[in-house]
Order: C-alpha cells, then structure tokens, then sequence
C-alpha cells in the first residue's frame, strides 16, 4: 500500500531500505537524540533490552502489521528515503485508536513533508482502515514537531508526565488527538489550504 501527494509518498519500511535509513539516520543522529525514544535500565527482575537492530527493528514492525496493531512507513521526498512514520498501538473493539510516531531528514524540514506524510496516513486510517481516533504525542520542547499536528487542526488534550523514556530519561509528553469526525473532509484538503490557501483539484 503507497499512499502519494505530490513529492511525498509513504511506503511500507522494508529489509532493503537499511543501507538508505541507516544514513538518513547517522546523518540526523544529533538533531534526532532529543526526541527519540530510549531503552530505560532494566529492572532488578527484569529482563535486559538491547536497542534492536535495524533487521529486528524490520521484522518486529511486520509482524505487528499483520497483526493489525501497527502501519509502519518509511518516507519519500522526490524518491529519497527522508524519514519514518509509524500508527503504532492499533486497539480495535470499542477504541478503535491508534497514534502516529514520525521523524524527518533535517535536510528538507520546513518543506511541508511531514504535514502531508501525517495527513496522508490519518486520512488512510479514518477512511480505509475505519480507526475512531488517532493521537499524537509531543514533548513541550519539540517546537517542529508541535506545529505539524497545530497546522493539521489537531487538538491538544493535557499532559503526560513522564510519559515515555526519552534521551535517556522519563520526559512529559503533550497528547494531541483528532475523531474521524473532526476530519470529515479530510487532512490532506485541510493541509493544502492552509498551505495554498484553497483545496487541491480533484483527481
């Protein structure tokens, strides 16, 4: 599945992606430290977890795809691997929820490639998949990443402290989240009239 607007497309991550994101990521490995996720120290009866590699990483986001509970993407800028995008923690019967994780290539930030990746993967989850509701969490510090979900129209809900072990310790996370029914007519149209000022033609 290949969800397209543009220069951007989102495409499902695969085994041979990894020479493409392992640069991306090297490259990016200072300005991305701050807001990506770390392993915390394992507890006395706890047993030790060792950051996966990239094939474990592959593998271990399959599986939660077939099993319906993740959407994992890699993202393309003009046919160049720029960054990831994941629904994670996909939860069916009266939910219906899941919430988007992503991070993008310094490189073109600022080009609008991360509105239209977000917008095009919540589009797909409320109109294809059937998700209710889809949440984003932000830390306060994280100012690109806030204004991607505010130019999107999502609301912001409240705090978590210490929601998610982060560059090495617990950080407080902002929770934005968007209903079907607040996006009847789509992120994506919503996204190109906040960027143009009118909606795209239709296709």
């Amino acid at each position: 599945m290949v969800l397209a607007d543009g220069d951007v497309t989102l495409r499902p991550i695969k085994v041979r992606d990894q020479r493409a994101w392992r640069e991306v990521n090297r490259r990016n490995r200072d300005w991305l430290r701050p807001w990506e996720a770390t392993i915390p120290p394992a507890a006395p009866w706890g047993p030790a977890v060792q950051r996966p590699t990239y094939r474990q990483m592959v593998r271990h986001l399959r599986a939660e795809a077939n099993g319906g509970r993740m959407l994992p993407f890699v993202i393309e800028y003009q046919g160049r691997l720029v960054g990831q995008l994941t629904v994670a923690g996909i939860t069916w019967g009266s939910m219906c929820a899941g919430h988007v994780g992503y991070w993008v290539d310094r490189d073109v930030a600022g080009r609008g490639v991360m509105p239209t990746a977000v917008a095009l993967a919540v589009d797909h989850c409320f109109r294809q998949v059937g998700l209710h509701r889809i949440e984003v969490c932000i830390r306060p510090e994280n100012g690109p990443s806030r204004r991607v979900v505010e130019k999107l129209g999502f609301r912001e809900e409240g705090m978590r402290p210490r929601y998610l072990h982060i560059d090495g310790a617990w950080r407080d996370h902002l929770v934005f989240a968007l209903t079907a029914e607040e996006a009847r007519d789509g992120l994506l149209n919503r996204w190109h009239r906040e960027r143009h000022g009118h909606a795209p033609p239709q296709k």
